[in-house]
């Protein structure tokens, strides 16, 4: 199967509408990079439930018409997307762990936000969450059909691998597709306009830590504005809460892209607190990025 991902578009379909706009989605995605896309059909059989006993697995007939029904799926959806290079890709097994094997060697991996089995409470669903944690690519959730007209790609920077990471996909998005990028970097102190330092009995004046904030971002964004002399850059330090910046900024953009984690406390988080709440609070189209 690894033929089938390498370089390409993964999309993880499940016959859902929110698998379906993200396949289109991808799709002129595939055809502006000039890449192919691979639509990955994964099936995890149920069990059939025995009263008081052991579950019964689906039977090898039944396996056999369930690859049937989903086959048929993945050729309409494929003859119905805007795009010349596609390949399909049928996996019995779990629709998370056959989209991470994909993320190993695909240069992209797009979701719908929620699939066929999700609750309808649910913003996000479990293999949009489990995905992101664990890719080796950035992924992409859609959640709602795109704004055509936006021209602004969004990009939540703090100077850690990760951000640098989402640094790299955003310009590289936006010079492809001649966005201006929105480099916001939020950051918060306690309420009070003086920081002391357990080392120093001396405060901190709120301006010195400004300066040092306009400073990491001047230095994240370095080398890329040098790469992309095409691309239109706006830089916006924001004293605030980072997740609800991000959201507010990219109401209106094109894509909002974040890093995996940034600079939070708690290490063992594979996917940051501000990664999860974005996710979950913006309606437009969220890259995750891992860091390189």
């Amino acid at each position: 199967m690894e033929d089938m991902y390498r370089g390409r578009i993964v999309v993880g379909i499940d016959g859902s509408p929110h698998s379906e706009r993200a396949a289109l989605w991808a799709a002129r995605e595939a055809v502006a990079h000039g890449r192919g896309i691979t639509l990955l059909f994964a099936i995890l059989p149920s069990v059939t439930s025995i009263t008081f006993g052991p579950g019964v697995p689906v039977s090898p007939d039944g396996i056999d018409e369930i690859r049937e029904v989903a086959g048929n799926e993945l050729r309409a959806l494929a003859e119905a997307l805007p795009c010349k290079d596609i390949l399909t890709a049928l996996v019995i097994g779990a629709p998370s762990g056959a989209l991470f094997d994909a993320s190993l060697t695909a240069e992209t991996i797009v979701v719908g936000s929620r699939g066929r089995g999700g609750f309808n409470g649910l913003l996000l669903g479990s293999v949009s969450v489990q995905i992101t944690a664990h890719a080796q690519c950035p992924v992409v959730i859609i959640r709602e059909e795109p704004i055509t007209d936006a021209r602004n790609i969004v990009v939540g920077i703090d100077g850690s691998p990760a951000s640098q990471a989402a640094l790299a996909f955003a310009f590289d998005q936006a010079s492809t597709h001649g966005w201006n990028l929105v480099a916001l970097h939020a950051w918060d102190i306690p309420s009070y306009d003086l920081l002391v330092f357990s080392d120093s009995s001396y405060p901190v004046a709120l301006s010195r830590n400004i300066e040092d904030e306009i400073r990491l971002t001047a230095v994240a964004l370095g080398g890329f504005t040098e790469k992309y002399p095409d691309v239109k850059v706006e830089t916006r330090i924001i004293r605030g809460n980072t997740a609800e910046a991000l959201v507010a900024a990219a109401v209106d953009a094109s894509m909002l892209v974040v890093g995996t984690r940034g600079h939070g406390r708690i290490v063992g988080a594979i996917v940051g607190s501000i990664s999860r709440s974005v996710m979950h609070e913006s309606a437009v189209p969220i890259a995750v990025v891992p860091a390189s």
